[in-house]
């Protein structure tokens, strides 16, 4: 193989992307002020003083409510781009595309629903 200005210049630019990626991360720990204790370390919120401890266990509804906005929010914005691929074409058959998706949205919000998934359940103390 013989080593052209093509590789050079792929070496040259994977160079400089870790320099671009490591360079910032270098210059902060070399320049920035190193400071220990008092406030430093104490997490923020909104400029008071947190209360209570900070290992606050929350209950599984909210991460499981979570999961499910993340996965039907992900699968809404697949809509998006369907709406201006489908903008010109004329027939039934991006219709029916579109409605059997939506279809097997509702289904599966009716199966999480019958499931009990939606109810919100009682603190247990």
């Amino acid at each position: 193989m013989v080593f052209n200005w093509l590789h050079f210049a792929i070496i040259l630019f994977l160079l400089a992307g870790v320099l671009f990626a490591t360079g910032p991360l270098i210059l902060a720990m070399l320049l920035a002020p190193q400071s220990r204790g008092g406030d430093v370390g104490m997490s923020y919120e909104c400029g008071m003083r947190p209360m209570g401890s900070p290992w606050v266990r929350f209950g599984i509804s909210y991460y499981v409510y979570a999961l499910i906005f993340l996965a039907f929010d992900v699968d809404v914005l697949y809509l998006f781009p369907v709406s201006a691929a489908y903008r010109d074409v004329t027939g039934w058959l991006p219709f029916v595309k579109v409605f059997i998706f939506l279809s097997f949205l509702i289904l599966s919000i009716a199966y999480f629903w019958a499931k009990g998934v939606f109810t919100w359940p009682k603190k247990i103390r």
